[in-house]
């Protein structure tokens, strides 16, 4: 079916407009013949970021723009695989299959909710404590997404200094019209319901975006039910076409019933069992903000962002492995009391940037700078005794906490790069971040000295970095980068577990670099993106044996050594045309890693064993997805081939799984997806779902910490159907 698109009017405006600006007589009109473009109803789904962006430079950096528009995947659900598909080398951490969490790395990295991301909506950093905890527990709906760009670490310099790069989810603009309304609802198996609704409009000089979302789902375990509900509101008012006001509230909140770990007895018998029924998990967080975008000039553009993460991240568990029962006892005919751990949030960022271009040689050069100032308090209580109860309750059964300690962050950051445009084809960027700031704890735990634990930790980091970019021509080109990266040592780093373990009171942030050098562009049908990076890790913290004075084993948390991870990323895309209607494309998108330790120790029961040339957990070395998608008329069906190789748990690189589960070898897994589009009418369209058709019982990680140690398996096959109205 060809779609027809009437653009008459776009074109009586335009030249309308151009007639006024030459004629003599502004009160003549000229009629024009309605003009009709005939094409796909569907956007291609992969691109690049242009090398000047809203005051960023992404010239000579590997990135890719995922559109979901255009995109055939299960939105509700949100699997990572689908939606990341065509980015060469992102591991997927699948270990809660409820679709409220995106756990995802790159590089041989943590992908424990992306915390190695600088994690942003709109622009607005999203990430709960950058130096207290940096995980992003804010979950934005994909419904509410109209594209995600992400920019590898040697981009870093100009959004933070995390070895992972920038993930920025773009949301979906309002409508030009005055009122608009798009309706997106799912129905799937294990009970998943999901509903998404928005209005959003244009009046004037004002303009607006208001959605919210709901959703629950039965869970494909046992016990492993949620609920989850976000909403948003932006607006916006131009009160000059060169000047943008924002002001926006966004907000999620979701609880899940967590399943508990399995040992591997347990998943092989049966993976959709469960050991715990009382554990719950609730992040709840608002992100307020206000924007200012302003166009000085044409050749300078300046922003403002400020912004705030509040909110909690609360726990009611029975934390054991899974080879301890959560049982009645006997004595009490009760459950032993759960414990209860709350995080508090307030953590406050304002960034002011300015890009501005300027003529240098003849060519225009583009200097892109600005200060960023956060300042962040996350309160800890932690250990507290919960009730014996099984629904989610965060009341305490006795008073006090077995932690309760306060984690402050001031910094400041200051930063340059400049795009030097030398000859026509081309350009090399040289930038520069300078890390201010420090971080101070104090609080008090039950089972360890008070004045052993306040921790001043100071940040000091000038970090450079260089990129450069050749075009061959105006869709091929070469790019090569290096970036300076620092991670900070984090609350969970500093605070003791127990009495037997010390924390090392110089702890040092980890530091090290991204480099990559990568060819990509476009050729009639073909399009590809091929990299080979190095990523340097250093100062990677763990713990070491250790003999305190008096003759006894201790455990010393300290930095441990540092890793190194070597790849290739390759993304090749063919699209034939096969007539009018039809269109199939067909991809790979591969990724080769080599993960490895460096002059680094760790400890083994009482000893401390050199683990240098081992590989680092959870970097398996090839992650391939590959697929096709063929569009017919209104038509559009994507079948998804997902691999994964195996994988370490531990630093050990143990083989033999423990009795808990939490270590040993994460085996490999093949996966496959079956997704149709169907647009019936210009409001209405539908999207069927199959995911892991052909049920692969598997698992991606064996978690050390939480959610508790052991096997966290994925969803097996599943279904949903999704109807998309736009009104």
């Amino acid at each position: 079916m060809k779609k027809f698109y009437t653009i008459s009017a776009f074109w009586i405006l335009l030249f309308s407009t151009t007639f006024a600006q030459t004629n003599t007589h502004p009160t003549k009109t000229i009629t024009l013949d309605s003009v009709v473009v005939e094409g796909s109803g569907h956007l291609p789904d992969i691109s690049r970021l242009e090398p000047i962006g809203h005051t960023f430079i992404f010239s000579g950096k590997k990135n890719e723009v995922t559109n979901l528009l255009g995109k055939d995947v299960a939105l509700a659900e949100k699997y990572g695989r689908q939606i990341f598909s065509k980015i060469p080398g992102v591991f997927i951490y699948d270990m809660d299959g409820t679709g409220n969490q995106v756990n995802i790395s790159t590089r041989g990295l943590d992908p424990h909710r992306g915390w190695e991301f600088n994690i942003r909506k709109d622009g607005i950093l999203t990430n709960t404590d950058m130096y207290g905890y940096p995980a992003s527990h804010y979950n934005i709906p994909m419904e509410a997404v109209a594209k995600i760009e992400l920019v590898r670490g040697t981009g870093s310099l100009q959004y933070g200094a995390q070895f992972g790069g920038m993930l920025n989810y773009i949301s979906k603009r309002p409508s030009a019209q005055n009122m608009a309304f798009e309706s997106i609802n799912t129905v799937g198996s294990y009970g998943l319901v999901s509903s998404y609704n928005s209005v959003s409009g244009t009046i004037k000089k004002f303009s607006y975006y208001i959605w919210a979302n709901r959703k629950r789902n039965d869970g494909y375990r046992k016990n492993s039910d949620s609920k989850y509900e976000a909403a948003n509101v932006s607006l916006f008012y131009n009160p000059t076409k060169d000047l943008q006001l924002k002001l926006e509230w966004t907000h999620s909140n979701y609880l899940i019933h967590l399943a508990g770990p399995l040992t591997d007895s347990m998943f092989y018998a049966d993976p959709q069992s469960s050991t715990r029924s009382r554990n719950y998990y609730n992040p709840n967080i608002h992100i307020p903000s206000f924007s200012l975008d302003w166009k000085i000039k044409p050749t300078t553009q300046l922003v403002l962002k400020t912004s705030a993460v509040l909110g909690a991240r609360n726990s009611v568990m029975f934390d054991k492995p899974a080879t301890i029962e959560d049982s009645i006892v006997t004595a009490t005919q009760q459950y032993n009391p759960r414990q209860v751990d709350i995080d508090n949030y307030h953590s406050y960022t304002s960034e002011l940037r300015l890009l501005h271009s300027y003529h240098l040689l003849g060519k225009v050069s583009s200097l892109s700078s600005g200060v960023q100032y956060m300042n962040n308090d996350l309160h800890r209580r932690q250990q507290g005794k919960g009730t014996t109860g099984s629904d989610f309750d965060l009341n305490l059964s006795a008073p006090g906490w077995g932690r309760d300690l306060h984690f402050k962050t001031s910094n400041l950051a200051v930063f340059a790069e400049n795009r030097w445009v030398l000859f026509k084809g081309f350009s090399f960027n040289t930038g520069a971040r300078m890390e201010m700031g420090q971080s101070v704890m104090s609080g008090t735990t039950i089972y360890y000295p008070e004045r052993d634990l306040p921790n001043t930790i100071k940040h000091a980091f000038p970090l450079l970095g260089v990129n450069a970019e050749y075009d061959i021509t105006e869709k091929i080109n070469f790019y090569a980068g290096w970036s300076q990266a620092y991670r900070p040592v984090i609350f969970k780093d500093i605070v003791p577990s127990s009495i037997y373990e010390f924390t090392d009171k110089n702890l040092k942030d980890a530091y090290g670099y991204n480099m990559e050098a990568g060819f990509r562009g476009s050729w009639k049908f073909l399009s590809w993106d091929i990299t080979a990076f190095r990523l340097l890790y250093n100062n990677r913290i763990g713990t070491l044996a250790k003999t305190d004075s008096a003759g006894n084993l201790t455990i010393f948390r300290t930095n441990i050594g540092n890793s190194q991870t070597h790849g290739l990323e390759m993304f090749v895309q063919g699209i034939f045309p096969i007539n009018s209607k039809t269109r199939l494309t067909i991809f790979t998108s591969t990724a080769w890693m080599d993960a490895r330790y460096k002059g680094a120790f760790v400890r083994s029961g009482s000893e401390n064993i050199p683990i240098s040339g081992n590989k680092v957990e959870s970097v398996p070395e090839w992650i391939s997805r590959n697929g096709f998608t063929c569009e017919y008329g209104a038509f559009s069906l994507t079948g998804l081939y997902s691999y994964t190789a195996q994988s370490f748990a531990d630093a050990l690189n143990t083989i033999t799984p423990s009795a808990s589960g939490s270590t040993g070898i994460v085996p490999a897994y093949h996966l496959f997806d079956l997704n149709l589009s169907w647009i019936l009418t210009k409001n209405v369209s539908i999207k069927l779902n199959g995911n892991n058709i052909f049920n692969q019982q598997y698992f991606t990680k064996r978690p050390q910490f939480y959610p508790g140690p052991g096997i966290w398996n994925s969803d097996g096959r599943t279904f949903s159907a999704t109807v998309i109205i736009k009104v």
